[in-house]
């Protein structure tokens, strides 16, 4: 089974379960740790690394490039390539948060929901952007705040982890259940807005976090400022202030569904992180 974004959020996370359940993965990543079995290199902007991480492999769960409003021309070449190899099933990780202005990563889910046992999994944003080295993480590591375009909007937050488990239990599940069902809407237990979060990361670690609220141009540039390309930036300023529309608070039961077990909550995800906030020092820029 090959994991591209291996060393990622849900992909290093994934390798380990499967790893644990006994079951043969190949990890592939850009910067495959020196001496780790089992990894390849696999770099999106090199198609010449795709062929040798994808021989052999029967199974996929595909990352697609980050930092991109325009995914499908690096990815189109890779999934003909798997098909061309005889992969029978892709786990896509995709978003149920829609960029605008960007066709492209609709277009790739589209494209794996169209293949028999290929499916696209659709998460809520991670809980783990609350944590460095993300932007939203950074701020608040930093300087105690979520700087948000978002107001009271509410979004299903989901920890990586969970997703991880909902994609090991369609990678490693029988192909009957993937005859009908081809995209999964994976959330949290509750959809929970800015202020919520940082009461709960205030109450359960003692370090106190305030929300300040930016316009859509002041967010796009903090975004730029941590290395995101302009036109991501942009986008992602434009899906923070799209929040408050209510488009985002959305629940599922997928997880429970797929795993048999409850999504973790947002608390349970503080609580296991809570030294990453209470140990760090607020700095005034």
């Amino acid at each position: 089974m090959l994991i591209t974004g291996g060393t990622g959020k849900t992909g290093s996370t994934l390798a380990e379960l499967l790893r644990t359940s006994g079951v043969p993965v190949r990890v592939a990543s850009r910067t495959p740790p020196a001496g780790a079995p089992n990894t390849v290199r696999f770099d999106w902007n090199d198609p010449a690394t795709h062929p040798a991480a994808l021989r052999g492999m029967d199974r996929v769960y595909l990352v697609p490039p980050v930092d991109t409003t325009d995914p499908m021309p690096l990815v189109e070449p890779f999934l003909a390539e798997a098909e061309r190899l005889g992969v029978r099933r892709v786990v896509l990780l995709g978003s149920a948060i829609v960029l605008p202005d960007a066709p492209s990563a609709l277009e790739l889910a589209a494209h794996v929901r169209a293949r028999p046992r290929w499916v696209v999994l659709r998460p809520s944003g991670f809980m783990q952007n609350f944590l460095f080295p993300h932007p939203l993480g950074e701020l608040i590591r930093r300087r105690g705040e979520i700087r948000t375009a978002a107001g009271t909007g509410r979004v299903g937050w989901i920890d990586a982890r969970d997703i991880a488990e909902a994609a090991a239990a369609l990678l490693t599940g029988p192909d009957g259940h993937l005859d009908d069902r081809r995209d999964y809407l994976l959330t949290g237990p509750k959809a929970l807005s800015y202020q919520d979060a940082a009461q709960i990361i205030t109450h359960r670690t003692g370090r106190p976090v305030r929300v300040v609220p930016v316009g859509v141009t002041e967010q796009a540039d903090t975004y730029r400022a941590s290395g995101m390309p302009d036109a991501f930036a942009t986008a992602l300023a434009a899906v923070d202030a799209g929040i408050q529309t209510g488009r985002d608070d959305q629940v599922s039961t997928e997880v429970l569904n797929l795993t048999g077990r409850p999504p973790r909550t947002f608390a349970e995800f503080v609580q296991d992180h809570a030294p990453q906030w209470a140990n760090a020092g607020i700095h005034e820029d």
